[in-house]
């Protein structure tokens, strides 16, 4: 049975109708969407985030479009399910941010003032507690990856005033964690003395890190994630390099492979 398509919308109003009319009709007809639930889409959703934040570290904007597009129609989704369960619909979930953003920005709404970022993250945070969270940090979720979650509660610590505001004091700090690291170290065999207790001083010494990079301004997941990339880049490079030759990375040695490694460098146009 074919279904009327619901025809292209000029307004954003417009086109959220049109997808929620789309949702309800596949919800109805098609076998994988009658299928899922909150659960079954969850991962699912993860996925889709991933691939808009690979986007727009690519700064691709198509991609990120699309990608926005697909997280939408996840967000809907389950609005939809809940919906269904009569728990609540799309348009409580919309009033409810709204009631939410205007609560938490009293120095827009209110009386409040909030001259800087700073005093805006204090406000929000104080905000927070009043409503009932028992921690500033309780809104870190616990499913982050570490990295991520250490950022963030670094930062949620700073909305309360729990951070150093002098730079030089925090890069001390990694020096601090650095030497502490290495003193659990025999260095002349490049071993663990204690394996447990280096972990833990590895860990203190990149939150140390971390912390430093937020200091200045550098957002260390993405730093990191574009890192992995240029190496991925450089060692495809390396392999289609060694296969134009007709050799194996396994039957190279590491000074054979440095020479396409060093040419991939210098196509990138970079200095590391």
């Amino acid at each position: 049975m074919s279904h009327h398509i619901p025809s292209y919308q000029e307004t954003p109003s417009g086109a959220f109708e049109r997808l929620i009319t789309i949702l309800d009709v596949l919800r109805v007809h098609c076998p994988w969407d009658r299928k899922q639930t909150m659960e079954s889409l969850r991962l699912l959703t993860i996925e889709e985030m991933y691939e808009l934040t690979d986007a727009i570290l690519e700064k691709d904007f198509q991609e990120i479009k699309n990608e926005l597009g697909d997280v939408m129609m996840h967000l809907l989704f389950y609005a939809k399910i809940a919906s269904e369960q009569q728990e609540f619909d799309i348009t409580d979930v919309l009033n409810a941010i709204c009631d939410k953003l205007i609560k938490r920005h009293p120095h827009i709404y209110g009386d409040t003032i909030a001259s800087d970022e700073s005093q805006v993250k204090v406000n929000w945070e104080t905000i927070k507690l009043q409503e009932g969270n028992k921690s500033v940090l309780s809104g870190v979720p616990k499913g982050l990856p570490a990295l991520v979650k250490a950022y963030r509660i670094q930062d949620k610590a700073r909305g309360i005033g729990f951070d150093w505001d002098d730079k030089t004091q925090v890069w001390q700090k990694v020096e601090e964690e650095l030497s502490e690291f290495k003193a659990e170290f025999d260095i002349k065999h490049h071993q663990a003395i204690d394996q447990q207790r280096a972990e833990a001083e590895f860990g203190d010494l990149l939150f140390s890190l971390i912390n430093y990079a937020r200091h200045i301004g550098i957002n260390p997941e993405n730093a990191l994630e574009r890192t992995n990339k240029k190496f991925i880049q450089r060692f495809n490079h390396l392999e289609n390099r060694a296969a134009e030759t007709g050799q194996r990375l396994q039957d190279m040695t590491l000074k054979q492979m440095d020479v396409y490694w060093n040419e991939a460098k210098g196509m990138g146009n970079t200095k590391d």
